[in-house]
């Protein structure tokens, strides 16, 4: 499991992750304290609080690919405090 902050303060920012995150075949969630949503749910992302950091967590033991992992780790640095 990696796990990564991230923060998403714009709508623009989340659409934009969001069709980042799509495109990897990895099972990922996002963690705002107690609270727990698929990355790659618009609406879910929508229902956290955006004004924090954001943990998300990627699980990658499945996947058979680590370079999968480095591609979406470099996508997604903008949005990694």
């Amino acid at each position: 499991m990696k796990k990564a902050e991230i923060r998403l303060s714009l709508a623009e920012n989340v659409k934009t992750f969001v069709n980042i995150v799509t495109k990897y075949p990895f099972d990922m969630d996002l963690r705002a304290g107690r609270h727990v949503v698929d990355a790659k749910s618009i609406l879910g992302i929508f229902s956290l609080d955006l004004s924090r950091t954001i943990s998300l967590e990627i699980d990658d033991e499945k996947c058979d690919q680590p370079e999968l992992l480095d591609a979406l780790l470099k996508e997604i640095q903008p949005f990694i405090v």
